[in-house]
This record gives structure tokens, C-alpha cells and sequence, in this order.
């Protein structure tokens, strides 16, 4: 499944840089994940336009979605995964963006997406991350991901954040976005007190 790398008489970790599977990410941090996507479904209201990045804490948020009591709204999404959990729910109106598939992260990224994207408007972004530093911003290890993550920064009016405990204070290849220009952080109560204060002190 790629959560170790083989050596003569062992296993290792694998290095922190490195971007682990999605079948892998899924089950890390899972109970902490389903109440951050708890957390996040929370602030929808009906007739809102949200976007859902990729991964698996926003698979999480569309997961609780499909049982939030919600009449109408709209989702526009990149990853594939989170298309395939609101393709049946009535409530949801469903804009995918178009783009080159990058398998281990089911999403569509590239110019046709950032292009997609260019003519949307937001009320909400919820962008995962794979490191969050209070000093630096959010962080990923894939750099067409990055951009196309920047490109919904600019088309939504808040960006929220979502990050389990073990994504505070790490750091990552490809800046997302800077501690400014996030709006809020939804996270568990395992993160580092150090980092949310720093974070809070910044205007998260």
C-alpha cells in the first residue's frame, strides 16, 4: 500500500516529504477526520456554493453531507472521490472540474480545471493540506495541485482550512497559501496549542 519502504532485513517509514496513498491517508487520523468534516458541514447554509478539494479529510466532508439537512446547494469539486459520494444526493448540485487525473489523489488538476474554475464564484473553500505551518501557510508536495488550490482561493470569499492534528507544523514543497489568507483552521484536539495560538495571532 506504499506506507513502508522495503530494506534489507526491515521496513522504514516512509520519508515525510513523500505523499502516501489515498487508501493510506483514509484510515490515518479517521475518527479525528469525521468530526472535522462534522465541524465543516456545520457551516453550510442552503443556496451556498462551496468548494471541496481534494482529499481525504474533504471525502470526509462529503460524506457527512450526504446526511446533512440541507435543501439546496452547490458543490464544485476536483476530486474524483468526492464526486462519486454527492453524484445521488438530490440536494446537491454538482459542478466537477475538468483537468489531467493524478491517481493517487483521485484529482483533476491542470490548466482545464484552473480554466473551470475561472469563471466560478465561491462562497466557501475547504482546502486540505498535507502541512500547515503558523509561520509559513498551507502546504502540499504537488506543485499543478498548488496552483490549481490558489486559483480557488482567489474565486472564494472564505477559505477554511481542514487539517487533522498530525498536518500542524509540517512543512511541504508547494506553498497553497500564505497564513493571511486563510480564514479559519477546523482541526482536533490533538493539535500543538503552540501552533493554534500562532495561528490565531495571524487572524485565523
Amino acid at each position: 500500500a506504499g506506507a513502508l519502504t522495503r530494506t534489507h532485513g526491515g521496513a522504514l517509514p516512509r520519508a515525510e516529504a513523500e505523499d502516501e496513498p489515498l487508501d493510506v491517508k483514509q484510515l490515518q487520523h479517521h475518527a479525528e477526520k469525521v468530526r472535522i468534516a462534522q465541524a465543516a458541514v456545520a457551516l453550510m447554509h442552503d443556496g451556498e456554493t462551496i468548494i471541496l478539494d481534494s482529499g481525504t479529510t474533504t471525502a470526509e466532508i462529503a460524506r457527512a453531507l450526504r446526511k446533512a439537512d440541507l435543501k439546496s446547494i452547490n458543490v464544485i469539486t476536483n476530486a474524483l472521490n468526492v464526486a462519486a459520494l454527492l453524484m445521488d444526493v438530490p440536494a446537491v448540485r454538482l459542478i466537477m472540474l475538468g483537468g489531467i487525473l493524478r491517481r493517487e489523489s483521485n484529482s483533476l488538476s491542470g490548466p482545464m480545471a484552473a480554466a473551470a474554475l475561472a469563471n466560478l464564484q465561491a462562497d466557501r473553500l475547504y482546502l486540505g493540506a498535507d502541512g500547515v505551518d503558523p509561520d509559513i501557510g498551507v502546504m502540499t508536495p504537488h506543485l499543478q495541485e498548488a496552483e490549481l488550490n490558489a486559483q480557488m482561493i482567489r474565486v472564494a470569499r472564505e477559505v477554511v482550512v481542514v487539517a487533522d492534528s498530525s498536518k500542524l507544523i509540517r512543512r511541504n514543497i508547494s506553498l497553497i497559501a500564505n497564513v493571511e489568507q486563510i480564514h479559519r483552521l477546523i482541526k482536533d484536539d490533538g493539535a500543538l496549542a503552540p501552533a493554534v495560538e500562532a495561528l490565531g495571532r495571524r487572524g485565523v
